[in-house]
């Protein structure tokens, strides 16, 4: 199972590689929110709430755009049914996929965080830095997840690009409320342990409930 996965994954990488269809194109629209907050509203920083949600919102948005694009390939070019007619265990293509989307958003982050320090957090990022990552890991493996089952989910239908958002983005609520409420004190200057351990406790527990829950239903959806 694991060699499969592995070499759907590559196949996906190096497909992303030579187009570059989807990290591009969420990093840019990071980036452009990014510049249009800046603006539009007028300051050169943000703190607590604000800054939390502007950043939050923008990645949580930046991820329909890699989710739509997950499928793609095999779509376009019938692989969904080489897939199914392949003798391979299916979780091999869930694992495949939602890896694939983990390191899209890693990509994204890498490239939206520093955006967001210096058009909107200025000088403030570098100490709240680590504990943002352990957050954004524990939130990228839950979005990675809820994001390859829906993808999966709507890879057939027609209205793929309304369908996606329209199912993943009630699902990420809690990921956002998470990340925003954890990233919050981080941006105010304040964090208590007991608060950011108890987001972060609410993060692992939605990545292990809808990883076994997308590990458990993949084989149904994907044969639909």
């Amino acid at each position: 199972m694991i060699g499969t996965a592995w070499a759907i994954l590559r196949k996906d990488l190096q497909i992303e590689l030579r187009t570059k269809e989807s990290v591009p194109a969420m990093a840019l629209f990071s980036v452009t929110v990014f510049v249009l907050f800046h603006f539009g509203l007028q300051r050169n920083e943000l703190e607590g709430d604000l800054a939390a949600g502007v950043l939050w919102v923008t990645l949580i948005l930046a991820t329909v755009l890699g989710v739509n694009r997950l499928f793609v390939a095999e779509r376009e070019q019938g692989g969904i049914d080489g897939l199914l007619l392949a003798p391979i265990d299916r979780t091999s293509v869930f694992i495949a996929k939602a890896s694939a989307l983990f390191l899209y958003l890693v990509l994204l982050e890498i490239v939206a965080v520093p955006a967001f320090g210096i058009l909107l957090l200025g000088p403030n990022l570098f100490t709240p830095l680590p504990t943002l990552v352990l957050l954004l890991v524990l939130a990228d493996i839950g979005l990675a997840s809820v994001g390859a089952l829906v993808s999966a989910l709507a890879v057939e239908t027609r209205a793929r690009d309304l369908i996606v958002p329209l199912l993943l983005l009630p699902l990420l609520v809690p990921v956002t409320i998470a990340g925003a409420e954890a990233t919050e004190p981080l941006f105010s200057g304040s964090q208590a342990a007991h608060e950011l351990g108890k987001w972060l406790g609410l993060l692992g527990l939605y990545d292990m409930v809808f990883l076994l829950v997308s590990i458990a239903v993949f084989d149904f959806l994907l044969e639909d």
